[in-house]
């Protein structure tokens, strides 16, 4: 044990620095497997918490009040019925900010299926009947809390707020989906329609469910809505799932590259240090104890790191600002924490100790007789291109038999120079980088095992740069992303379309407006809800971003997200019929949008198509497009200070992504020390096996410069297939992770954005210069070597 301790102690010393960066990207790796698990946790928990605690409905559908609600409770799968309660539309105004509501007639006491999760302040009381109850996500954007005073613009009533609760249903999105507002019935004055919850006895029958809940109902023109708790559960997880799904996939991509690149420095060692494994076993080391000797040491390693990483997320984690800390506070809480926090730590430990058992096993294998060295052949020709006459070459006595089996010829130049570097020479190239290609690549299998090791964290490296690419995208072209408005306007009910028109017009910084409606309607299976909205005009259409097809020009052409397309298993170019309440509307669909609202599950057409069934139809709210440099902020105040005007930014699913920002910063650094291990173990693998070369190359005249140049030419080689291989290979990959992540949330394809060719080349010539400046230094020391030296390094 003792002499196990010495070795493993003086290992240590002398590979300091990889073992740093093991420890190192150890600690990142399990940092973000751990960080993954708590987003996945806090997209879901919070949500699935309120569900359970409010015996939350699986569906909600709006009706007209006529619709015979009775019925629901006879159809097959439901299990109980919350309603029917009438409902509202209306708007609130607080502190200068205005809000659409849906206000919900609730008896006083607290309904058993879907009943709220008051927070703070009180649930409804007669004593007070204008007394309300706000959904939390509105409250926090009208700035309202528990006793304050609200106003609905273009009346004289007045709300009082009497507390504030959570609700499982969809939240408020402004613009969107209108915020829930619980009141008393004899303040929902003038009643719209009503809502019925649906509790289910199997949720995942939803979409039966509710085609079934529609027939019983009358059909699609007694329907307004359904809103179902799948929905409802995507809209609550929002970006926290994407944000763990990232993470969750860099660090499984970089425990493998952290395993492999483990295996290829324990193997680069052996080969290194085969005299001396062979003399431990000559004085009586087992193959089980050689192996042990490396399996602990890099276990010792990976261990440090999982356990400084899982102690710094459990103490430190809640701690950090924004949307991480809380989502590991909220962790911290679950009851599966404690096990994840041992789990996920273990198995990267595992898996490293995995990759490091393969490779020991082969110091197991080592004989306990030296290896003969072979000699170094293809230097004649080399001399005479270089013009110098070569000078005796020390050789070394005592050689022993080569035994019967063991492992390969390990000298780099064991091979004659190819015919390429032949021809290289005959051209003058300077020996130096011909010698240092024909080191790179003399080995077939091992160059090829070495370049695909570098290459995998500089091919995650890239994926990660193009998940910042995107996101830059729509922060910087919106527009091309299906955002090119960015305000939407609602009148008030008094203004007509040509006044509206008229306010907008007067300010500068609004370069178009397009007046647009969005109405719920039915697909022919009648299982959910989906947006059909008409947008602009026929002379001013609408600047929909087109993934494929072409934009609606004609009468009931139509584009749709591809939320919309893989709901009707539709395609481009085939016509679809939906239900607009009791009217059918047969479209065609020419092209598909890049829809970031609404899970893609719109169909958007010209305002002129809805009106030809519908001559009546007014614009329900304007899409504003801003002139270059406009401030949307400064634009939304000046419009919304004419009294008129209810105006909000357009939601931008980026703005969600933020700490996304840090987070691929964060695996970048982390990419970057495992690639920093295995560009650590290329050269000390080539410098160690150079040094048997070191004779010859010095008897053929080339300089110690020149010697050095060989080593710096063949890792600079080394890492430039490797980068190569990375982008050539990370930029396709890149697009299909972020255009299937973009198909699965309903956006579509199309959104991916890879980095720019300068910045891949500058990215690619950073990897090679890097590499380069890495291996002068111990390739300079190597070539400066006594004769000593050398001769006891071969010998």
């Amino acid at each position: 044990m003792r002499a196990t301790l010495r070795w493993a102690h003086s290992d240590l010393r002398t590979h300091r620095g990889e073992a740093l960066f093991l420890v190192l990207a150890t600690a990142g790796i399990v940092a973000s497997l751990l960080l993954a698990t708590a987003l996945f946790g806090y997209a879901t928990n919070p949500w699935q918490r309120v569900f359970t605690q409010t015996t939350g409905a699986h569906v909600w559908i709006h009706t007209a009040e006529s619709a015979k609600a009775d019925r629901l409770a006879d159809v097959d799968g439901v299990e109980s019925v919350a309603g029917p309660y009438a409902t509202e539309s209306a708007t609130l105004s607080s502190r200068g900010t205005r809000a659409a509501v849906e206000l919900r007639a609730t008896p006083e006491q607290l309904p058993t299926i879907g009943h709220p999760l008051v927070v703070s302040g009180d649930w409804l009381d007669p004593a007070t009947p204008d007394g309300v109850v706000l959904e939390s996500h509105l409250a926090r954007a009208l700035l309202a809390a528990p006793g304050d005073t609200l106003t609905l613009p273009g009346t004289t009533r007045k709300v009082t707020v009497l507390g504030v609760a959570d609700s499982a249903e969809s939240r408020y999105d402004p613009g969107e989906q209108p915020g829930l507002v619980w009141t008393l019935p004899p303040a929902v004055r003038d009643p719209n329609g009503q809502v019925i919850g649906l509790r289910l006895t199997d949720p995942d029958d939803t979409d039966y469910v509710v085609s079934r809940a529609v027939k019983a109902l009358g059909g699609a023109d007694a329907i307004g809505e359904v809103d179902t708790w799948q929905l409802a559960r995507a809209q609550a997880q929002g970006d926290n799932r994407l944000l763990g799904q990232v993470l969750g996939l860099f660090g499984l991509g970089a425990l493998v590259a952290a395993g492999l690149a483990v295996h290829g420095a324990i193997a680069t060692r052996i080969r290194g240090h085969l005299r001396d494994i062979s003399v431990l076993k000559a004085i009586g080391f087992t193959p089980g104890q050689v192996v042990r000797v490396f399996l602990l040491q890099h276990i010792a390693y990976a261990l440090l790191g999982a356990v400084a990483a899982a102690a710094l997320t459990q103490s430190l984690g809640n701690r950090v600002p924004g949307r991480l800390g809380d989502a590991i506070g909220v962790w911290q809480g679950l009851p599966g924490q404690t096990v994840a926090l041992f789990a996920i730590p273990a198995g990267a430990v595992l898996f490293i100790a995995a990759t490091t058992g393969l490779a020991a096993w082969r110091a197991g294998r080592v004989p306990p007789v030296p290896v003969p060295i072979p000699s170094v052949r293809g230097m004649r020709g080399l001399s005479a291109r270089t013009g110098r006459t070569p000078r005796p070459v020390p050789r070394p006595s005592g050689h022993l038999p080569a035994p019967a089996r063991g492992p390969r010829r390990t000298a780099q130049s064991s091979g004659r120079l190819s015919a390429l570097a032949r021809r290289a020479l005959a051209m003058r190239v300077p020996p130096a980088f011909v010698l240092g290609w024909h080191t790179a690549f003399s080995r077939r299998l091992r160059s090829l095992a070495t370049v695909a090791r570098l290459a995998l964290p500089l091919l995650l490296i890239v994926v990660a740069m193009s998940a910042w690419t995107t996101i830059d995208r729509f922060h910087s072209s919106p527009e091309q992303v299906g955002l090119p408005a960015a305000l939407t306007v609602h009148a008030d009910a008094g203004l007509s379309d040509r006044a509206t028109r008229a306010l907008l017009a007067n300010d500068p910084e609004v370069a178009a407006a397009y007046p647009g409606v969005e109405m719920a309607a039915l697909p022919p299976d009648q299982r959910t809800t989906i947006a059909l909205r008409g947008l602009g005009t026929r002379q001013d259409p609408y600047p929909y971003a087109l993934a494929e097809g072409r934009l609606a020009h004609r009468s009931h052409e139509a584009v749709a997200g591809q939320g919309l397309l893989s709901l009707l298993d539709a395609r481009v170019g085939d016509w679809v019929r939906i239900m607009v309440g009791s009217r059918p509307q047969v479209l065609h669909i020419v092209g598909r949008s890049i829809e970031p609202e609404n899970a893609g599950r719109v169909v958007s057409t010209s305002l002129d198509t809805l009106r030809e069934d519908d001559p009546n139809l007014a614009p329900a709210f304007y899409q504003l497009r801003l002139r270059p440099g406009a401030d949307p902020q400064r634009v939304a105040r000046q419009l919304a200070d004419t009294g008129h005007l209810d105006v909000h930014a357009v939601t931008n699913p980026a703005d969600g992504l933020s700490p996304l920002r840090g987070v691929v910063l964060g695996l970048i650094i982390v990419l970057a020390l495992i690639g920093l291990i295995e560009l650590l173990t290329a050269i000390g693998g080539t410098v160690r096996e150079g040094e048997r070369d070191l004779l010859a190359l010095k008897a053929i005249g080339l300089s110690p410069r020149q010697i050095t140049a060989v080593t710096v030419t063949a890792t600079g080689c080394t890492a430039l297939i490797a980068a190569l291989a990375g982008t050539v290979l990370g930029v396709p990959l890149a697009h299909w992770l972020i255009n299937a992540q973009g198909r699965s949330s309903g956006i579509g394809v199309g959104i991916a954005q890879g980095p720019s060719p300068v910045q891949l080349v500058l990215f690619d010539a950073a990897a090679v210069l890097g590499a380069a400046a890495l291996a002068a230094l111990p390739a300079a020391r190597a070539a400066r070597r006594r004769l000593a030296d050398t001769l006891s390094a071969v010998a």
